[in-house]
Protein backbone atom coordinates (compact mmCIF):
# COMPACT_ATOMS: atom_id res chain seq x y z
CA UNK A 1 0.00 0.00 0.00
CA UNK A 2 1.23 3.92 -0.53
CA UNK A 3 2.44 6.29 1.86
CA UNK A 4 2.93 3.83 4.67
CA UNK A 5 5.44 4.98 7.27
CA UNK A 6 8.70 2.45 7.34
CA UNK A 7 9.86 0.79 11.00
CA UNK A 8 13.12 1.77 11.67
CA UNK A 9 14.27 -1.94 12.86
CA UNK A 10 12.49 -4.46 10.51
CA UNK A 11 11.84 -2.19 6.88
CA UNK A 12 8.30 -2.62 6.99
CA UNK A 13 5.96 -0.49 6.13
CA UNK A 14 3.30 0.34 8.89
CA UNK A 15 0.62 1.05 7.36
CA UNK A 16 -2.10 3.47 9.35
CA UNK A 17 -5.70 2.09 10.32
CA UNK A 18 -7.50 3.14 6.91
CA UNK A 19 -5.02 1.45 4.97
CA UNK A 20 -4.85 -1.66 7.18
CA UNK A 21 -8.64 -1.66 6.82
CA UNK A 22 -8.17 -1.19 2.47
CA UNK A 23 -5.72 -4.14 2.93
CA UNK A 24 -8.11 -6.05 4.64
CA UNK A 25 -10.30 -6.05 2.05
CA UNK A 26 -7.92 -6.57 -0.76
CA UNK A 27 -6.59 -9.72 1.08
CA UNK A 28 -9.94 -11.13 0.56
CA UNK A 29 -11.11 -10.66 -3.16
CA UNK A 30 -7.61 -10.13 -4.81
CA UNK A 31 -6.03 -12.50 -7.21
CA UNK A 32 -2.62 -12.75 -5.85
CA UNK A 33 -3.61 -12.98 -1.86
CA UNK A 34 -6.25 -15.58 -2.75
CA UNK A 35 -3.98 -17.83 -4.96
CA UNK A 36 -0.98 -17.39 -2.47
CA UNK A 37 -3.49 -18.62 0.47
CA UNK A 38 -4.54 -21.25 -1.72
CA UNK A 39 -0.96 -22.91 -2.32
CA UNK A 40 -0.06 -22.10 1.61
CA UNK A 41 -2.86 -24.16 2.84
CA UNK A 42 -2.43 -26.54 0.11
CA UNK A 43 1.31 -27.60 1.60
CA UNK A 44 0.07 -27.39 4.97
CA UNK A 45 -2.40 -30.10 4.55
CA UNK A 46 0.60 -32.02 3.23
CA UNK A 47 2.09 -32.11 6.17
CA UNK A 48 1.99 -34.38 9.70
CA UNK A 49 1.03 -32.05 11.89
CA UNK A 50 -0.15 -32.74 15.53
CA UNK A 51 -3.49 -32.82 16.89
CA UNK A 52 -4.27 -29.43 17.85
CA UNK A 53 -0.63 -28.13 16.58
CA UNK A 54 0.16 -24.85 18.03
CA UNK A 55 0.69 -22.39 15.07
CA UNK A 56 2.49 -19.00 15.11
CA UNK A 57 1.67 -16.88 12.24
CA UNK A 58 4.83 -14.27 12.06
CA UNK A 59 3.98 -11.27 10.35
CA UNK A 60 0.38 -11.75 10.49
CA UNK A 61 -0.56 -8.48 9.43
CA UNK A 62 -4.86 -7.95 9.71
CA UNK A 63 -4.73 -11.58 10.97
CA UNK A 64 -6.04 -12.31 7.76
CA UNK A 65 -4.62 -15.62 7.09
CA UNK A 66 -5.12 -16.63 11.01
CA UNK A 67 -8.30 -17.29 10.27
CA UNK A 68 -7.70 -20.08 7.81
CA UNK A 69 -4.90 -21.45 10.12
CA UNK A 70 -7.20 -22.01 12.97
CA UNK A 71 -8.17 -25.73 11.71
CA UNK A 72 -5.28 -26.75 11.65
CA UNK A 73 -4.67 -26.08 15.55
CA UNK A 74 -4.17 -23.18 17.45
CA UNK A 75 -3.10 -19.85 16.33
CA UNK A 76 -1.11 -17.27 17.59
CA UNK A 77 0.09 -14.02 15.44
CA UNK A 78 2.67 -11.69 15.68
CA UNK A 79 3.63 -8.15 13.92
CA UNK A 80 5.59 -5.10 13.96
CA UNK A 81 2.62 -3.15 13.45
CA UNK A 82 0.93 -2.18 16.98
CA UNK A 83 -2.00 -0.89 14.62
CA UNK A 84 -2.30 -4.35 12.57
CA UNK A 85 -2.61 -6.25 15.62
CA UNK A 86 -5.22 -4.09 17.18
CA UNK A 87 -7.12 -4.82 13.96
CA UNK A 88 -6.54 -9.00 13.87
CA UNK A 89 -6.83 -9.21 17.54
CA UNK A 90 -11.12 -7.63 16.55
CA UNK A 91 -11.19 -10.70 14.22
CA UNK A 92 -11.07 -12.65 17.63
CA UNK A 93 -9.02 -15.65 15.97
CA UNK A 94 -6.14 -16.35 18.10
CA UNK A 95 -3.60 -14.40 20.70
CA UNK A 96 -1.97 -11.64 18.65
CA UNK A 97 1.22 -9.48 19.89
CA UNK A 98 3.52 -6.88 18.77
CA UNK A 99 6.88 -8.33 18.02
CA UNK A 100 9.11 -8.65 14.99
CA UNK A 101 10.53 -11.96 13.73
CA UNK A 102 13.77 -11.05 14.52
CA UNK A 103 13.11 -11.25 18.34
CA UNK A 104 9.92 -13.38 19.25
CA UNK A 105 8.47 -12.98 22.68
CA UNK A 106 7.94 -16.90 23.45
CA UNK A 107 9.90 -19.70 24.76
CA UNK A 108 12.13 -22.67 23.04
CA UNK A 109 10.22 -25.10 21.17
CA UNK A 110 6.37 -23.35 21.32
CA UNK A 111 5.93 -24.08 18.02
CA UNK A 112 4.34 -26.95 15.84
CA UNK A 113 3.97 -24.88 12.17
CA UNK A 114 5.48 -21.82 11.94
CA UNK A 115 4.42 -19.59 8.64
CA UNK A 116 6.24 -16.45 7.68
CA UNK A 117 4.62 -15.47 4.63
CA UNK A 118 6.45 -12.75 2.27
CA UNK A 119 8.06 -11.22 5.25
CA UNK A 120 11.62 -12.26 5.40
CA UNK A 121 12.36 -9.86 2.47
CA UNK A 122 11.64 -6.84 4.73
CA UNK A 123 13.47 -7.54 7.70
CA UNK A 124 17.51 -6.32 8.01
CA UNK A 125 18.58 -9.94 8.82
CA UNK A 126 16.62 -12.72 7.77
CA UNK A 127 19.55 -14.84 8.82
CA UNK A 128 18.88 -13.85 12.68
CA UNK A 129 14.85 -14.41 11.74
CA UNK A 130 15.47 -17.64 10.64
CA UNK A 131 17.28 -18.78 13.57
CA UNK A 132 14.88 -17.61 15.89
CA UNK A 133 12.03 -19.55 13.88
CA UNK A 134 14.21 -22.18 14.54
CA UNK A 135 14.39 -21.38 17.69
CA UNK A 136 10.71 -20.95 18.63
CA UNK A 137 10.14 -24.67 16.91
CA UNK A 138 9.47 -27.84 18.74
CA UNK A 139 11.42 -31.23 17.53
CA UNK A 140 9.57 -32.32 13.86
CA UNK A 141 7.93 -28.62 13.83
CA UNK A 142 7.71 -27.46 10.65
CA UNK A 143 8.30 -23.67 8.99
CA UNK A 144 6.35 -22.36 5.66
CA UNK A 145 7.86 -19.31 4.14
CA UNK A 146 7.13 -17.16 1.20
CA UNK A 147 9.53 -14.39 -0.35
CA UNK A 148 9.77 -12.76 -4.10
CA UNK A 149 12.02 -14.51 -6.37
CA UNK A 150 14.27 -13.03 -8.95
CA UNK A 151 16.47 -10.31 -7.91
CA UNK A 152 16.66 -9.33 -11.74
CA UNK A 153 13.16 -7.98 -11.02
CA UNK A 154 13.59 -5.39 -8.38
CA UNK A 155 11.12 -2.40 -9.15
CA UNK A 156 9.67 0.45 -7.93
CA UNK A 157 6.72 -2.09 -6.71
CA UNK A 158 9.64 -3.97 -4.54
CA UNK A 159 10.68 0.26 -2.69
CA UNK A 160 6.66 0.62 -2.34
CA UNK A 161 6.40 -2.98 -0.49
CA UNK A 162 9.29 -2.03 1.71
CA UNK A 163 11.46 -4.57 0.80
CA UNK A 164 15.31 -5.19 1.27
CA UNK A 165 15.51 -8.21 -1.19
CA UNK A 166 14.52 -10.46 -3.57
CA UNK A 167 15.47 -14.15 -3.72
CA UNK A 168 17.20 -16.57 -6.15
CA UNK A 169 16.43 -20.08 -6.53
CA UNK A 170 18.18 -21.98 -3.19
CA UNK A 171 19.03 -18.72 -1.48
CA UNK A 172 16.93 -18.90 1.36
CA UNK A 173 16.97 -22.56 1.46
CA UNK A 174 20.81 -22.44 2.30
CA UNK A 175 20.09 -19.55 4.95
CA UNK A 176 17.45 -21.70 6.72
CA UNK A 177 19.36 -24.30 6.61
CA UNK A 178 22.65 -22.47 8.10
CA UNK A 179 20.04 -22.04 11.03
CA UNK A 180 19.35 -25.20 11.97
CA UNK A 181 16.67 -25.75 9.08
CA UNK A 182 16.15 -29.00 7.06
CA UNK A 183 14.39 -28.23 3.58
CA UNK A 184 11.61 -30.24 2.60
CA UNK A 185 10.81 -28.73 -0.42
CA UNK A 186 11.38 -25.59 -2.61
CA UNK A 187 9.09 -24.33 -5.92
CA UNK A 188 8.33 -21.07 -7.38
CA UNK A 189 4.48 -19.95 -8.06
CA UNK A 190 2.95 -17.38 -10.05
CA UNK A 191 4.36 -18.14 -13.19
CA UNK A 192 2.18 -17.17 -15.25
CA UNK A 193 2.37 -13.58 -14.89
CA UNK A 194 6.57 -14.17 -14.86
CA UNK A 195 7.34 -12.82 -18.44
CA UNK A 196 4.60 -9.64 -18.36
CA UNK A 197 6.49 -8.71 -15.03
CA UNK A 198 9.86 -8.80 -17.01
CA UNK A 199 8.54 -6.24 -19.13
CA UNK A 200 6.74 -4.14 -16.94
CA UNK A 201 9.24 -3.95 -14.19
CA UNK A 202 12.33 -3.60 -16.53
CA UNK A 203 10.32 -0.82 -18.39
CA UNK A 204 9.33 1.27 -14.55
CA UNK A 205 12.65 0.96 -13.50
CA UNK A 206 13.69 2.72 -17.33
CA UNK A 207 11.03 5.12 -17.15
CA UNK A 208 12.07 5.79 -13.13
CA UNK A 209 8.70 4.94 -12.22
CA UNK A 210 7.60 6.04 -8.74
CA UNK A 211 7.19 3.47 -6.13
CA UNK A 212 3.58 1.98 -5.98
CA UNK A 213 2.91 -1.45 -6.08
CA UNK A 214 1.85 -4.14 -8.39
CA UNK A 215 -0.96 -5.49 -7.01
CA UNK A 216 -3.01 -1.82 -7.20
CA UNK A 217 -2.00 -2.44 -11.17
CA UNK A 218 -5.29 -4.91 -11.96
CA UNK A 219 -8.57 -3.86 -11.99
CA UNK A 220 -11.14 -5.61 -9.84
CA UNK A 221 -13.02 -7.19 -12.55
CA UNK A 222 -9.90 -8.96 -13.36
CA UNK A 223 -9.64 -10.84 -9.95
CA UNK A 224 -11.66 -14.52 -10.81
CA UNK A 225 -9.74 -14.80 -14.53
CA UNK A 226 -6.36 -13.85 -13.14
CA UNK A 227 -6.76 -16.99 -9.79
CA UNK A 228 -7.07 -19.30 -12.43
CA UNK A 229 -3.50 -19.66 -13.18
CA UNK A 230 -2.64 -19.92 -9.33
CA UNK A 231 -5.91 -22.09 -8.81
CA UNK A 232 -3.67 -24.44 -11.55
CA UNK A 233 -0.43 -24.23 -9.96
CA UNK A 234 -2.05 -25.17 -6.55
CA UNK A 235 -3.45 -28.01 -8.47
CA UNK A 236 0.43 -29.66 -10.33
CA UNK A 237 2.09 -28.68 -6.37
CA UNK A 238 -0.74 -30.82 -4.47
CA UNK A 239 0.36 -33.38 -7.05
CA UNK A 240 3.99 -33.00 -5.93
CA UNK A 241 5.44 -31.05 -8.94
CA UNK A 242 7.57 -28.65 -8.02
CA UNK A 243 7.52 -25.54 -10.36
CA UNK A 244 10.91 -24.57 -11.41
CA UNK A 245 10.03 -20.58 -12.31
CA UNK A 246 7.47 -17.83 -10.56
CA UNK A 247 7.44 -14.49 -9.20
CA UNK A 248 7.65 -16.00 -5.54
CA UNK A 249 9.12 -18.80 -4.11
CA UNK A 250 7.27 -21.35 -1.95
CA UNK A 251 9.77 -23.30 0.72
CA UNK A 252 8.41 -25.50 3.50
CA UNK A 253 11.59 -26.47 6.17
CA UNK A 254 11.76 -29.19 8.99
CA UNK A 255 12.96 -28.92 12.31
CA UNK A 256 14.88 -32.25 12.22
CA UNK A 257 16.09 -32.22 15.97
CA UNK A 258 14.07 -29.75 17.79
CA UNK A 259 15.08 -26.58 19.15
CA UNK A 260 18.91 -27.53 19.53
Amino acid sequence: MENATTGRESGIPLLDREQIERKALLEERHWWYRGRRRIVLDAIERLALPAGARILDAGCGSGAMLAHLRRFGSVTGIDVNAVAVEYALGRGVGAVEVAGVEQLPFADGEFDLLVCLDVLEHVSDDRRALAELRRASAPGSFLIATVPAYPALWSPHDVAAGHRRRYRAGELAARAESAGWRTVRETGFNAFLLPLAVCTRRLARIRRARPRSDLLLTPRWLDPLLELPLKAEAAALRRGRELGVGLSLLAVFESPDGTG
